[in-house]
């Protein structure tokens, strides 16, 4: 019998957060930059708060700022969190290669199908997020059994929760999420693209208790 002591398999958040500092502009990561999709009047000092971050999120289809425009939401985007509806932006497949891609699946416990959409570009690497170590326990904080209720947080409420969980020292820098602010919301407005409906899987204003306490712990600020 072999002796050889096998280890046990790594928990993905533990190869993620591995994969996330090779992305990293520095390391240790003590700021993460973490851009959701609302649409923002500009702002140097808030597009310099993101851009300096050691680390920048970006969720589903995101916009960066152009050479040509007033700064706004930064021109960094190292790390990005999607799903399969996907209404992609100019931005998302730019210099993809170059990026890390979390890829989230929560609909694939109830209904949703794990084809990949054709016209993604064929050599897109990305990491599909388990459910059991993300869907689950995030639904469980903000008061959803998601494996027999057909509910989850956004994919935006998701990357904050993910980016605390890999890296708990860091501050968060949290920019362009509008159920902060207003967790009745039905709508969502853009910052590229036409509004779409909040989806009925969303219970947007329990997820924002679940930021606003991260907030208030300290461990995040608004940009």
């Amino acid at each position: 019998m072999s002796s050889r002591v096998v280890p046990p398999r790594r928990r993905t958040f533990d190869v993620i957060r591995d994969l996330c500092l090779v992305h990293a502009s520095s390391s240790p990561v003590r700021t993460i930059a973490i851009v959701g999709n609302a649409p923002q009047e500009p702002s140097a000092e808030r597009a310099h708060q993101i851009d300096s971050a050691d680390l920048v999120f970006r969720v589903n289809g995101f916009r960066l700022d152009r050479a040509d425009e007033a700064p706004t939401v930064g021109r960094r985007a190292d790390v990005v969190m999607f799903n399969r509806g996907l209404r992609a932006t100019p931005w998302f497949f730019e210099g993809y290669r170059s990026r890390l891609y979390l890829m989230v699946e929560p609909g694939r416990m109830h209904w949703e199908s794990e084809v990949v959409p054709a016209w993604w570009p064929p050599d897109l690497g990305f990491i599909t997020m388990p459910n059991d170590e993300l869907t689950l326990p995030i639904s469980e904080e903000i008061g959803v059994d998601a494996r027999i209720d057909p509910s989850w947080p956004t994919t935006g409420t998701m990357l904050i929760w993910t980016a605390h969980q890999l890296f708990p020292a860091a501050q968060l820098r949290v920019s362009g999420f509008s159920f902060l602010d207003d967790p009745h919301q039905t709508s969502w407005e853009h910052s590229y693209g036409a509004p779409s409906p909040v989806g009925p899987e969303h219970r947007i204003d329990a997820e924002g208790d679940l930021v606003h306490r991260i907030l208030a712990a300290g461990s995040a600020v608004r940009v």
